[in-house]
């Protein structure tokens, strides 16, 4: 679609593109000259979208407030399933994660060496000393938002403690290096580095990715990499950032009796934390936590 600066813009603002994402256009225009990845317009989320997805992800907040006052030794992962789901239906919402290809549950609960996308189940208790990522994802009027939380169960071991509270600086060191006009492998290095340098490593072959309009959309955000490199971070981008951190080897499986828990290959734990965010004209903003 070529605009001339007095049309209206394509985002649907009703201002005319001069006025609106032309500056932006011409920007993304210049990077690919340079030979740099961009994103398609579809990806770059419009005001309304944004408006709608941040409601979906002030709910999916929620959820994860509610989760961390309740969760506990004692508690079955299907107990935080039932939270879960009755809190978001009371809300007008959907879980996301509910019949999603076949996922049978409302959310993803995932004990020690389970790097992502635990079952909840009624005989799955959780014990002192264990960490557990809850992994919750909302559809609100339609706009998806998703983040997970890292919970430390009774007494858990230096080690453990450590795993997890690395995880967390490793998402937050990511989420800085988030920046308009820079690049998706920017996070990357910024996670991997940090990781490595306290002697863990970092899962491949899951990341991060878009989200808002669909629960899984492009990009595929990398948590290893290198700076300057991978798809260039626009204003309006919606994506997550959620790097698994393994104390031990990246190497990972699936369960074959579920064909869906992540585990590690070594039987190390590992720790995960996540958040939705915004690339705004100025930096980058959290949406969901």
């Amino acid at each position: 679609m070529n605009l001339s600066r007095n049309d209206l813009c394509w985002c649907g603002s009703n201002k005319k593109y001069k006025k609106c994402h032309l500056e932006i256009d011409e920007k993304i225009a210049h990077f690919k000259s340079q030979g740099c990845i961009v994103p398609s317009r579809n990806l770059i989320k419009t005001k309304e979208q944004i408006e709608g997805i941040k409601r979906s992800a002030k709910i999916n907040t929620a959820v994860l407030d509610l989760v961390a006052k309740n969760i506990k030794a004692g508690m079955s992962t299907e107990e935080i399933n039932t939270l879960v789901y009755d809190y978001t239906i009371s809300q007008g919402a959907i879980p996301a994660p509910l019949n999603y290809e076949g996922f049978p549950k409302s959310v993803c609960t995932s004990i020690n060496d389970e790097v992502c996308h635990g079952i909840p189940d009624e005989n799955i208790i959780l014990k002192d000393g264990d960490i557990i990522n809850v992994d919750v994802s909302t559809i609100y009027e339609g706009y998806f938002s998703d983040a997970s939380r890292m919970f430390k169960i009774g007494n858990v071991n230096p080690e453990m403690n450590k795993l997890v509270d690395v995880a967390k600086e490793c998402l937050n060191l990511g989420f800085r290096a988030a920046k308009p006009w820079g690049f998706l492998g920017d996070i990357a290095e910024a996670v991997q580095t940090h990781a490595e340098a306290n002697g863990y490593s970092v899962v491949r072959e899951f990341g991060g990715h878009g989200v808002g309009l669909e629960f899984h959309e492009d990009p595929f955000v990398a948590h290893v990499g290198k700076k300057g490199t991978d798809m260039l971070l626009v204003p309006g981008m919606v994506f997550t950032i959620e790097p698994m951190i393994n104390m031990g080897d990246p190497e990972i499986f699936i369960d074959a009796d579920n064909d869906w828990t992540v585990l590690t290959e070594d039987g190390y734990p590992s720790a995960q934390w996540e958040y939705t965010v915004l690339i705004t004209e100025t930096g980058a903003e959290i949406l969901t936590h």
